[in-house]
């Protein structure tokens, strides 16, 4: 069986280091390096009259040090980034105790000079040459190998999360009610003699629901495609329960070309028809409702339920769905997005909660279906 292309991505060999460019990646290195240069500072203070000038000075160079090592990464991490994980290490190691030898021959000679020029300043910087060089190579060695092992650890217990979560949606995903399907196909064959276009319609929408769950479950398509796998679905469920079944659609505030993960929306109207619409001997109303709160898009569902429906939320296939779609965001984005439930009284509320992200190819789409 041939491996889709998001589970090469994911279980594919990854570049370990993180984005030393970014501004929390120094603002980290610098935290890192005043907490360290403290430690050696205290540790230390009995071989140094002045603490303070002790301090200042291991600060000085030790982030002179940091940073020099991260703009280093900083401009090789693409480059490292076409190596395996292994030689890619290896090389920034290399790279890391050459830099830090680098900047510490700077610091000496900086300091002989300054030592002629002025003399008592002298006692500010290392006398010893070949113990400066391989004390601060040997230790640069250390933290680096260190550093690139905790790196590694954390990129490999991230990518076994995603692996696992892109396995439970797409056990979720490939499950498809029978009830659906059966009385899907029963709807058909009736229509068959009486209505036979109606029967290729629905047949060929019931084909593209299919198409949809068939789908990449990490891919990404417009909010608009998205809200046309749902209609998709009411027409379907419409030819079966009629005038049972009345489906409100109110998202003209909705930025049709948001990208989305597919199937989010689909599954709480099938969920709002099973759970609640067929239970209910005169039918009724499924509301979906959508919204944009600045960079945040805001989409419910709302279907009536019988007065014994208490638990309505935690039955499991509800549950299921909802477990599918919180997967499928939290996937897209991690700690950014939620799925809201609200029972009261009668009613059932399901809500999607997510940023906001569009792409340049659909800025001409249209705001509404």
């Amino acid at each position: 069986m041939a491996v889709s292309g998001a589970a090469r991505r994911i279980s594919a060999p990854a570049l370990f280091l993180p984005d030393f460019c970014g501004s929390r990646a120094v603002l980290a290195i610098v935290l890192i390096v005043e907490l360290v240069a403290l430690i050696i500072a205290i540790a230390r203070q009995a071989l140094h009259d002045n603490f303070w000038v002790d301090l200042a000075t291991s600060s000085l160079f030790l982030l002179w040090v940091g940073l020099t090592c991260a703009a280093v990464l900083c401009r090789s991490r693409k480059w490292l980034h076409t190596l395996p994980a292994s030689r890619a290490a290896l090389i920034a190691i290399v790279v890391l105790v050459v830099t830090v030898g680098i900047v510490s021959e700077a610091v000496f000679q900086v300091g002989r000079i300054w030592s002629i020029d002025i003399g008592e300043s002298a006692s500010l910087f290392p006398r010893d040459h070949a113990g400066f060089l391989l004390r601060n190579m040997a230790v640069g060695f250390i933290v680096s190998a260190m550093a690139l092992r905790y790196f590694y650890v954390s990129a490999e217990r991230k990518r076994s999360i995603e692996m696992e979560a892109l396995a439970r949606i797409r056990a979720l995903q490939a499950r498809i009610r029978p009830h659906f399907l059966f009385n899907s196909m029963n709807t058909i064959a009736a229509l068959t003699r009486s209505d036979p276009v109606k029967a290729e319609q629905a047949v060929e929408d019931l084909a593209d629901l299919f198409r949809a769950s068939l789908a990449e479950a990490t891919s990404r398509i417009s909010l608009d495609e998205e809200i046309e796998i749902a209609r998709t679905h009411e027409r379907i469920e419409q030819l079966r329960l009629g005038e049972r079944l009345e489906v409100h659609w109110d998202i003209d505030g909705l930025p049709m070309n948001a990208r989305v993960p597919s199937l989010i929306v689909q599954p709480l109207l099938e969920n709002a028809v099973y759970h609640g619409i067929e239970m209910l001997p005169n039918g009724g109303r499924v509301s979906i409702i959508g919204h944009r709160q600045g960079d945040t898009l805001h989409i419910e569902v709302r279907n009536p339920l019988p007065p014994q429906q208490a638990g309505y939320g935690e039955r499991e296939g509800n549950r299921l769905a909802l477990e599918n779609i919180r997967q499928r965001l939290e996937l897209a984005w991690p700690g950014r997005a939620r799925v809201e439930t609200e029972l009261k009284h009668d009613e059932f509320c399901a809500r999607l909660i997510f940023p906001y992200a569009d792409s340049p190819l659909l800025e001409g789409s249209p705001t509404h279906p």
